[in-house]
C-alpha cells in the first residue's frame, strides 16, 4: 500500500533549496529506475547522474536556449538524472519514459523532490550534447537519444495539492 500511497501523492517540484541530494538516496533512487519495466527485457535506459554544479548549470543553459528563454528550466535543482536509451531499441522511449516514472516516485518515497524535464532529445542531438556525451565515456555516435531529465532536490516551497481528476476516464467493460 505504501507504493500506491506514494504514486498518489508524488507531485513535480518547481523551486528547490540548497540542500544537496544524499549520496545513498540518490543510489536508491537510480536502482529504482534501472528496475523500470522495459520492453523484452532490452534494459536500453543509461541513467547519468549529475551533481557537479558547472555541468548542472551547463544543462540547464542548453535546455533553457532550446526553450528559447534564459530562465533555469531545472529551477534550482543540484542533482539532475539524465535518461538516454539505445536508439536501436523499438521500445527506447516508452522505456526511458517508464524509468523516468520509477525515478521520481522513488524519490518522493524518499523525501526528495522531482521533475521531469523535457528537451533531452534536442540536447543530446546538439554538437554540445554530443560533446558531453564523449566526455562522459558514452557513445556520441547518436545511438543513445535523450528522453528526459530527472531534477532532484528539496522543495523550498510549501507542498502542493493534487489536481482534481478528470471525470469520465475510466471505462470498465
Amino acid at each position: 500500500m505504501e507504493a500506491i500511497e506514494t504514486m498518489l501523492t508524488r507531485r513535480s517540484c518547481r523551486s528547490y533549496n540548497d540542500k544537496p541530494v544524499d549520496e545513498d538516496a540518490l543510489a536508491k533512487i537510480i536502482e529504482a529506475g534501472r528496475f523500470a519495466a522495459n520492453g523484452m527485457g532490452r534494459q536500453a535506459v543509461t541513467f547519468v547522474a549529475v551533481t557537479d554544479p558547472a555541468t548542472v548549470a551547463q544543462l540547464s543553459h542548453m535546455n533553457a536556449q532550446i526553450m528559447g528563454t534564459d530562465i533555469d528550466p531545472f529551477y534550482g535543482a543540484h542533482a539532475v538524472v539524465v535518461v538516454l536509451v539505445d536508439s536501436s531499441v523499438p521500445t527506447c522511449v516508452e522505456d526511458g519514459a517508464l524509468a523516468m516514472g520509477n525515478l521520481m516516485n522513488a524519490a518522493h518515497a524518499l523525501g526528495v523532490e522531482s521533475c521531469w524535464i523535457h528537451r533531452a532529445k534536442e540536447e543530446f542531438e546538439s554538437e554540445e550534447g554530443r560533446e558531453l556525451l564523449a566526455k562522459w565515456g558514452l557513445p556520441s555516435d547518436g545511438s543513445l537519444r535523450g528522453v528526459g531529465h530527472c531534477i532532484l532536490g528539496y522543495s523550498d516551497a510549501p507542498a502542493i495539492e493534487a489536481k482534481p481528476r478528470r471525470e469520465n476516464v475510466v471505462y470498465v467493460k
